[in-house]
């Protein structure tokens, strides 16, 4: 299993972040010493500690301390025509996702992760007629490889008109587009991003959310806007879809609606 993207510090430190505090304003909200903060953004784990600051940030404490015990795996079963591919872009991963239709084998491609290869050995390993590549947002991570796909596989890519990418088509977040007999509805989910799309892919094998980094497992992208308003925006349109949704962040293991309901610091 891809190991989850963020810590239970990484988490407070998110959240301290998206509400404008500094640690002495997060230490007073939180009845700690500003000392006892700073341990916990270290990743110095006390259970007490954790409970409190996460209270005062409007983090739901047993899920913030299910994250710091190591006790939130989310297990997914994953449809054949769904496929992860992860890669390297500095001193992270990212992931790329594939999703084909099992009889036509027309396939999507959503980001394009650091190289092109794992994608178009899989594109070859499957026989796959790509239609589309889809871009969830503009962040380099997310994109590196898009001219490298392009080329090889001579398709077009769309990207936000909110967020465009040179060298892609633009759509609006709402539109529709279809790729076999998956249907994809796009909805907007900015805050990492300005013009952060989900795309929502409904067929017969795969009913999925591509969620780049809205939400993560466990966690959520860190969040450059309006933080109660990008919260709010991730509830109705990603965590407002049907429990068994499978949610394939850019970062980190796949989950879904329901588990990121139970589970999530940022939501449970």
């Amino acid at each position: 299993m891809i190991p989850l993207e963020d810590n239970f510090n990484d988490i407070l430190g998110k959240a301290i972040k998206g509400l404008g505090l500094s640690e002495a304003a997060a230490a007073q909200a939180s009845g700690l010493s500003s000392e006892a903060v700073r341990r916990l953004l270290a990743g110095d784990f006390e259970e007490t500690a954790a409970r409190a600051l996460a209270q005062a940030l409007a983090l739901q404490p047993d899920a913030l301390v299910e994250m710091a015990r190591g006790e939130y795996q989310p297990l997914v079963t994953v449809p054949d025509a769904l496929a992860t591919l992860t890669t390297t872009f500095g001193d992270m991963t990212v992931n790329a996702y594939v999703v084909w239709d099992r009889e036509n084998r027309a396939a999507a491609i959503f980001d394009t992760g650091a190289e092109a290869g794992p994608i178009l050995d899989l594109v070859r390993r499957e026989a796959l007629e790509v239609v589309s590549i889809f871009l969830t947002h503009s962040h380099a991570d997310h994109i590196a490889a898009l001219g490298a796909l392009q080329a090889a596989l001579d398709v077009e890519a769309w990207s936000s008109e909110l967020e465009p990418v040179r060298g892609t088509r633009t759509f609006r977040p709402g539109d529709v587009f279809n790729v076999g007999r998956h249907f994809l509805r796009t909805r907007l989910t900015p805050g990492h991003s300005p013009g952060g799309v989900t795309f929502i892919v409904e067929g017969h094998t795969v009913q999925a959310a591509m969620v780049g980094d809205a939400i993560f497992a466990g966690s959520a992208g860190g969040i450059r806007g309006d933080y109660a308003a990008s919260l709010a925006t991730i509830r109705h349109e990603i965590l407002g879809l049907p429990d068994s949704t499978i949610l394939c962040p850019g970062h980190g293991p796949l989950t879904t609606v329901a588990l990121e309901a139970a589970h999530n610091p940022f939501f449970a």
